[in-house]
């Protein structure tokens, strides 16, 4: 097995910044009302109950990390997820999270098994 070699700092760094973008609640709900394709600002402030100066921050910030894409269409501005790997991602992340939840019930219910008379 070849052994890894230690990351450069710089790497490190925005490796972290990258997950640091998908650490906030909203942006994660925002990703999740784009997987279905692109939608304009204002029809995620009606779906977020939200500011549209919340949404349209937290659009900028994915934006810049290159997860989305952004067209303008008059007055609306439409966004799109740009890198679908985002999606994958998040997956394997919730799938591992359902394992663990899964597991801890499974304690649960041993415990509770063994505590009836």
């Amino acid at each position: 097995m070849k052994r890894a070699q230690p990351l450069p700092p710089e790497v490190l760094q925005q490796v972290a910044e990258y997950f640091s973008i998908l650490s906030e609640p909203m942006r994660l709900k925002l990703l999740n009302l784009l997987r279905n394709g692109e939608k304009c600002v204002q029809e995620l402030v009606d779906a977020t109950s939200t500011s549209q100066a919340n949404v349209s921050k937290h659009l900028k910030v994915m934006l810049q990390a290159g997860i989305l894409s952004r067209r303008t269409e008059g007055t609306s501005a439409y966004y799109r997820v740009e890198d679908p790997l985002i999606f994958e991602l998040c997956n394997l992340v919730c799938d591992r999270l359902a394992e663990r939840i899964e597991e801890q019930a499974r304690q649960f219910r041993s415990l509770s098994l063994h505590g009836k008379r």
